[in-house]
């Protein structure tokens, strides 16, 4: 093979038990009594350690014909094959390789020093993996799998770049490092006690009761860590992570279960520790608002998800972010997407009229004396539309859809209709021992039609997880599967909880073309519950605005044109947006600004009129 490709094995996928090697037998090479394609038991010695089972096979770099034959790609029952060639531009070798057949990562992030660097790509592409590294949890092998070089070597490599400093400070112990994690649900399973306990453990600046407060989870410091909601427990790993004394602050996705206004505050307290002048961060992260608010400059990650990940030189944010959604990187002169991801650059479209799925009158909850209460303006939601959900968390959303569904009674007002509600948490908790295909085939008697499959498999990308058991799904995965089993519901209205969490740019791009390609085609009616703002731009018709003071109080408006919804929510927020003049994409104007005070004085602050 030539030195430019790779062969990537998914030892996920690869069940030697369930066929009849035809990768083997009809490799060209192995056809010509050349040991290409062989079990991995017959390539080691019997003491020679390696990954897999001694049936699952191992393919050689150096025997395989490459990216041209594939012979052994189309030939794999279970699509654990994958001949890539890698972009000329590369180095010749990794900087990390997990082994033989298996995921590599070529370059490095350089955090710089007293800002906000941000690192912006599709999941499986080796972002958590250069933050292991850079944090030294992880000791980099040049790509040799099979020995230990060491980080003098390393540095030998990276000698006269941008990182030479960072890694020699690293190397010696002269720099301080701490790590917010990225699935901050499973904090309890590593932690037993209360929050201010696991919290206290961290606090090394004097800092913390200041953290806590701007955060918000005063009311929650003395409760037991398990008890916590998604929210809570992402800011408790964000203030854990900053209250330590570091140099370099390495912060994985800080935005899944915040809402807007604490996503906003979560980059203000960033900007302003980076902004102080010893302190610098990496972030990584999927909102493309918050992280284009948040970041000084921006490392762009491409490549092939569970293959190989390239990280790209510095980029400003603007043109990074830009870059990555036209799909071309202009220095390195790289295609790393066919599509470019676009944006309506015009007013919100309007609302073609449809048929009343249910029409409420106004509603009164209260949960008891001195609980939450909500009150609900009376409207209707319509066929074949995409109800946008936005507010604040714990303003009363999810209460409001129990109302719907008939599983709370309100204490004022009445709802004739009991509708049939297709649900997606918005905490996918998956236990179920079973695989993919199963679950999602005990939903629907569709599964595996063609229908099925151009409407929900294909644009949720399920196809590559479908043999995985639940239980083994990254957090990105279970959110897709969970998308696709509510959409796979026969129902009068599918409620979307929080579907952009843990996806990735594309995958939220294609996980709204699934939604609104199912509410239109099928005349369904959709809620959809995001704080991601260019999902629900993307996705929406129209808007319901929750406002209140969270935990104690919520109020509902009717349903809105979306020019009038967003206006209203994020006046609340007192944060204006524009888009973005080469792509059409929103961005929060700074506070302050010139456009900030033009739009909020005309009162559009969801973008200015053209």
């Amino acid at each position: 093979m030539a030195d430019d490709s790779i062969a990537v094995v998914d030892l996920d996928r690869c069940q030697p038990d369930r066929c009849n090697y035809e990768c083997m037998n009809f490799c060209p090479p192995n056809r010509t009594g050349k040991e290409c394609i062989v079990t991995r038991g017959d390539a080691y010695e019997e003491d020679e350690p390696f990954e897999g089972g001694p049936d699952q096979v191992r393919i050689s770099e150096e025997i395989c014909l490459g990216e041209t034959c594939g012979i052994c790609v189309e030939k794999c029952p279970f699509d654990a094959i994958e001949i890539i060639n890698l972009p000329q531009e590369l180095d010749d070798e990794p900087i990390h390789r997990y082994g033989e057949n298996a995921f590599s990562l070529y370059g490095l992030p350089a955090p710089g020093d007293g800002r906000v660097t941000g690192i912006l790509g599709p999941n499986g592409i080796g972002k958590t993996t250069a933050v292991h590294i850079l944090a030294d949890e992880l000791t980099p092998n040049l790509g040799e799998y099979n020995a230990d070089p060491g980080w003098d070597a390393v540095l030998e490599e990276y000698r006269g770049t941008a990182l030479q400093d960072y890694l020699e400070a690293l190397i010696d112990g002269d720099v301080t490092v701490a790590r917010k994690p990225q699935y901050v649900d499973q904090i309890p399973d590593q932690f037993d006690g209360t929050t201010r306990q696991l919290l206290e453990r961290t606090d090394e600046r004097g800092e913390l009761d200041a953290l806590i407060e701007r955060v918000g989870i005063g009311p929650v410091v003395d409760q037991d860590i398990g008890t916590l909601s998604g929210g809570e427990l992402q800011r408790v790993a964000l203030v854990a992570a900053l209250a330590r004394d570091a140099d370099f602050y390495f912060l994985d996705e800080i935005t899944p279960y915040l809402d807007i206004g604490q996503r906003m505050t979560a980059a203000r307290i960033i900007q302003e520790l980076a902004e102080d002048g010893d302190r610098s961060m990496l972030v990584v992260e999927h909102d493309l608002a918050i992280l284009d608010l948040l970041a000084d400059a921006l490392h762009v990650a491409y490549g092939e998800p569970g293959a190989f990940g390239v990280i790209t030189d510095p980029k400003s944010t603007k043109n990074g972010i830009n870059e990555y959604l036209k799909g071309y990187l202009d220095n390195e002169n790289m295609r790393i997407r066919q599509d470019a991801i676009e944006f309506e650059q015009h007013a919100p479209r309007s609302v073609a009229g449809g048929q009343s799925v249910v029409e409420y009158p106004a509603l009164e909850k209260s949960y008891g004396e001195g609980e939450f209460s909500l009150s609900v303006a009376g409207g209707e939601i319509h066929e074949g539309e995409v109800l946008g959900v936005v507010g604040p968390n714990g303003i009363g959303k999810s209460t409001f859809a129990k109302l719907l569904a008939g599983r709370l009674e309100p204490d004022e007002g009445e709802i004739d209709a009991r509708l049939d509600i297709a649900y997606k948490p918005q905490y996918v908790e998956i236990d179920q021992p079973m695989r993919v295909d199963a679950f999602l085939a005990s939903i629907t008697d569709e599964f595996g039609s063609s229908y099925w499959n151009t409407e929900i498999a294909q644009p949720l990308q399920l196809d590559r997880i479908m043999e995985q058991n639940l239980t083994d799904l990254s957090g990105g995965e279970r959110q897709r599967v969970a998308i696709a089993a509510c959409l796979s519901k026969d129902a009068d209205l599918y409620l979307l909880d929080e579907p952009s969490a843990h996806l990735d740019v594309e995958q939220r791009v294609l996980a709204t073309s699934a939604i609104r390609r199912y509410a239109e085609n099928h005349d369904a009616t959709a809620m959809v519950i995001d704080h991601d703002i260019y999902m629900i731009d993307l996705l929406s018709d129209r808007l319901l605005v929750f406002d209140g003071e969270p935990a104690e109080r919520g109020h509902a408006s009717e349903p809105q044109g979306m020019r009038e919804g967003m206006n209203e929510f994020l006046a609340n927020l007192d944060v204006t947006f524009r888009r973005d003049e080469r792509t059409g994409r929103p961005r929060i104007n700074k506070s302050g600004s010139n456009l900030d005070r033009e739009q909020k004085q005309a009162g559009e602050y969801y973008y200015a009129p053209e």
